[in-house]
């Protein structure tokens, strides 16, 4: 059994796709020895007689597949009107219905349909299809004891089990491990930012080394900051200590003009008011004595 190379590549493609994103309730198995030797595995709807099952549905392609369907059959007994005895499936879409576009998972996809919508009008096991028309609860008691006995295992398939893609691209069978995609490690990611105590200095976890441009910067705008407010501080005590003592006469408050232009001090102004031979002087002197 072969196909022609284009259609085993198509075939590899959907198998890849069908094990990393597989339709709800449907999954593949395959095989270690041959990558043709498909199997589908359908799970059995809620709400239906085949539900808690899980019937397996075996692939034979054939040298012009995809131009004609590939031949399908349940491995796994059933009671359904469009499913013979021998596991042969009556459904159009593997009949006259077949495009060469469709593919496994479409065939999964309409057969999964059919156990929720069986077709009693094509019926291939009569007994299936007249007791659906008679007698739908005797139907349905017929089914769930088949499907109790030959299709529900003690534990579900393992590919139910395993639902990331990195697992499946791990349990993925020799011939196509290679194709399918493995999980890369996540980037490192390096922590976040911290915001320090002072404000507008964004500190991080790693050490770091400050521009020396910015960090003379920051120097020169702290050291212009300390330096104004020390000259600001400076004026203003100087400007408290500039004011006139009480003990002083009015001519310390009034500039004095040296014969050269210079200007006198307030002190020298004092001594010069103090010199001797003034009444007021020597009435100074005593009562800076008293004090």
């Amino acid at each position: 059994m072969s196909i022609p190379l284009p259609a085993m590549r198509r075939l590899i493609r959907e198998l890849k796709d069908l094990r990393l994103n597989p339709p709800e309730g449907i999954r593949v198995q395959l095989s270690e020895e041959s990558l043709l030797d498909v199997v589908g595995i359908i799970e059995g709807p809620e709400g239906t007689p085949y539900q808690g099952g899980y019937f397996r549905v075996k692939f034979e392609f054939n040298d012009e597949f995809p131009a004609t369907p590939p031949r399908c059959w349940f491995a796994t007994k059933i009671f359904h009107p469009n499913v013979s005895n021998t596991g042969e499936i009556c459904v159009n879409t593997l009949k006259k219905d077949w495009k060469p576009s469709f593919g496994i998972g479409h065939i999964l996809v309409t057969i999964k349909c059919l156990l929720i919508y069986p077709n009693p009008d094509s019926a291939l096991d009569e007994e299936a299809g007249k007791l659906l028309q008679e007698n739908y609860e005797s139907y349905c008691e017929r089914a769930k004891l088949i499907t109790s006995v030959h299709a529900t295992p003690k534990v579900p398939p393992p590919e139910f089990e395993t639902q990331s893609a990195p697992a499946d691209t791990q349990n993925a069978p020799a011939p196509i491990a290679a194709s399918l995609p493995s999980a890369s490690p996540l980037p490192s990611m390096s922590p976040p930012p911290l915001l320090s105590p002072q404000k507008g200095i964004m500190a991080t976890m790693t050490t770091t080394t400050i521009p020396l441009q910015q960090s003379a910067s920051n120097t020169f705008s702290v050291s212009s900051s300390l330096s104004s407010l020390t000259n600001a501080t400076g004026e203003r005590e100087k400007d408290r200590h500039v004011s006139p003592s009480p003990l002083g006469t009015a001519d310390s408050n009034v500039s004095l003009t040296h014969n050269r232009g210079a200007t006198l001090s307030p002190a020298k102004a004092v001594k010069r008011g103090a010199a001797p031979g003034g009444g007021a002087g020597e009435k100074r002197k005593k009562a800076l004595k008293r004090l």
